[in-house]
């Protein structure tokens, strides 16, 4: 049974690179793993804010950007050792500043993936 349900931009190459492998690594099934790209997944928030950021639900928790990352690898026994250090005093606001500029190049980085 699904513990984390992430939300993911489908029609993001780095997206949709990213999720195989995490889905890859989720060998126990505990991410349920919804495609908000092609509009037929239900939206627990707005559609626009899930495709901007990255998000999951865990413990009935909404997260969003690094949180969500650290709430995505507590899930997969491979990754959950990082997912436990993001709740170290300190640590998920420099993973969300990393976030932030990740996000201002991820238009860029797309755009190269799609040309590839």
């Amino acid at each position: 049974m699904a513990q984390v349900t992430v939300w993911y931009d489908g029609g993001c190459p780095l997206c949709v690179r990213e999720i195989a492998l995490m889905r890859r690594l989720d060998r126990r099934e505990r991410i349920e793993w919804v495609d908000v790209a092609d509009g037929s997944s239900a939206c627990p928030i707005d559609r626009g804010a899930l495709l901007a950021r990255f998000h999951a639900r865990e413990d009935g928790v909404m997260r969003s950007g690094a949180a969500a990352f650290a709430a995505m690898w507590r899930a997969i026994p491979a990754m959950r050792p990082l997912g436990l250090i993001a709740r170290a005093p300190g640590v998920l606001p420099v993973l969300e500043a990393a976030y932030v500029r990740f996000l201002r190049i991820r238009p860029r980085l797309q755009k190269w993936m799609r040309e590839r």
